[in-house]
């Protein structure tokens, strides 16, 4: 997939609208210093551009995968063109998540905005509760985050919790202590 090309269209198409749009999964983990391989793109929006932006990835000639109030999934027949993750967000959510964001160059050129690390862990917490096959791989991810300088590893808790996997953050924290020399 051609990330950069992606990225940089519907940003560009986004932000020219005035939408605020930025980069999560593992793209927003390679921000933080964690790289792997990754085969799609995922992006938090403002709820408030979906009808504009399923219209553009429509005209696009990507597929509908899913459409919710909350998320779409969309893929198109190239595969440079790839699948595209994309989470919908509101309110104040919208608000705090952008206002927090940090400015990242991802590719030569091309800046975006990625949340906050734990912003990001909050986005994997509902992923791994509604798909347990992806369970260990969430883990891994927030286990990274959790590791990162200046994290509030109290909000990544209340994630988990208030989810009902307070018990993985437990999982999670013991896989940190057994890693430290």
């Amino acid at each position: 997939m051609q990330f950069e090309k992606v990225l940089s269209q519907v940003a560009s198409f986004l932000e020219g609208r005035g939408f605020r749009v930025g980069v999560v999964g593992a793209l927003g983990l390679h921000a933080y210093g964690l790289t792997r391989a990754t085969a799609d793109l995922d992006l938090v929006v403002e709820r408030k551009a979906q009808p504009a932006l399923l219209g553009l990835l429509d005209s696009l000639g990507y597929e509908r995968l899913n459409v919710s109030d909350g998320y779409s999934n969309h893929l198109h027949a190239l595969p440079s063109l790839g699948r595209l993750d994309l989470i919908y967000v509101d309110g104040s959510t919208a608000d705090t998540l952008f206002a927090e964001a940090r400015q990242v160059q991802l590719f030569p050129g091309l800046d975006a905005w990625v949340p906050r690390s734990e912003h990001l862990a909050a986005m994997k917490v509902p992923a791994m509760k509604n798909d347990p096959a992806r369970t260990l791989q969430e883990m891994a991810d927030i286990q990274f985050l959790l590791g990162l300088e200046n994290v509030d590893e109290g909000a990544i808790r209340a994630q988990l919790e208030r989810h009902g996997l307070i018990e993985r953050f437990h999982e999670i924290k013991q896989a940190i202590a057994r890693a430290r020399p």
